[in-house]
């Protein structure tokens, strides 16, 4: 059975059975998914032990593969956004660091690394797979790999709840020639390893807008103006934006030829996300909302809305 060399993901305690447990939703490129879960099935099925308990390979039992990973970066440390529609794709890299007779480029040799979320180390709710790896070798011991991960609202993201941090774990399986269909398979042969990783996470955001509209336009100097705006955030639910309530946004406000916005006052949308405050009109100028984010929503500030002031 021939494995293509991919990557995947998932929780960190539990063994080969996380990617496959049946409380766990696991998600990724569907050219490999099945076959690649297939093999972790196999293993996790091995005689003896649970796979990962230390085992030595005696007994039928998989021995502890020589591999540890490094330097896991998702998306460059930084949040990933996803909003209604569009699939969004993000990096990830890492080192890893091997015995010699690990043979990475093996058609049969499986190493995956991705995120998880909810339950804590070793009960994952979900995993959400990696794709596309390829390493560089920078020893007969070391190589740097990269890979993608995707997100797609109403796919792998169909819940608000996964709007959270997640959590990385890498695994890595060196069948060495053993036929994972075969029930008679010489497990002791198969190499595996897995590393949870909790201080490697990536925070996944629902993506946010802003608007704002001041008026009147033109208005006297010393007349009220009102300042109106709302902010709305994606909801993977339905596939629409919707008001994000009870939040605070700062009305800031920045002179015609100027560069730089000052905050004049906070605001909280109401029950539907909407904003209305009202200031007084000095001089020619832009108004605009800011909101600061939220751990599960972004930041995201509205395009300054010019009031000529007369």
């Amino acid at each position: 059975m021939r494995i293509p060399a991919t990557v995947a993901a998932v929780s960190g305690a539990l063994a080969l059975s996380a990617f496959v447990a049946p409380g766990a939703h696991a998600t990724g490129s569907a050219d490999h998914r099945s076959d690649t879960a297939k093999v972790l099935e196999a293993v996790r099925a091995a005689p003896g032990k649970t796979p990962f308990t230390g085992s030595t390979g005696s007994d039928g039992e998989p021995y502890e593969l020589d591999l540890t990973f490094s330097d896991v970066k998702v998306n460059n440390g930084k949040p990933i956004v996803v909003g209604i529609s569009k699939k969004v794709v993000a990096p990830i890299t890492y080192s890893i660091r091997h015995a010699a007779s690990v043979d990475i480029d093996a058609d049969d040799f499986i190493m995956e690394i991705g995120l998880y979320r909810g339950g804590g180390l070793g009960e994952p709710t979900e995993a959400i797979f990696d794709e596309k790896r390829t390493c560089t070798e920078t020893s007969s011991t070391t190589a740097t790999c990269k890979s993608v991960i995707g997100f797609t609202p109403g796919g792998n993201l169909s819940l608000n709840v996964k709007a959270t941090t997640w959590w990385a774990s890498g695994i890595a399986v060196a069948l060495n020639g053993v036929d994972s269909d075969s029930d008679s398979s010489d497990w002791s042969k198969v190499g595996r390893v897995y590393q949870d990783m909790p201080t490697t996470t990536a925070k996944i955001q629902r993506a946010s807008r802003l608007t704002v509209n001041a008026s009147p336009e033109p208005v006297k100097k010393g007349r009220t103006v009102t300042v109106t705006g709302k902010l709305s955030r994606a909801n993977w639910e339905d596939l629409r934006y919707h008001g994000y309530t009870g939040q605070s946004v700062q009305l800031q406000f920045r002179k015609k030829n100027s560069d730089t916005y000052t905050t004049l006052k906070t605001v909280k949308t109401d029950s539907t996300g909407n904003l209305k405050t009202t200031t007084t009109a000095t001089v020619d100028g832009y108004f605009r909302y800011s909101f600061a984010g939220t751990s599960t929503t972004p930041a995201v500030k509205a395009a300054g809305d010019y009031v000529d002031v007369q």
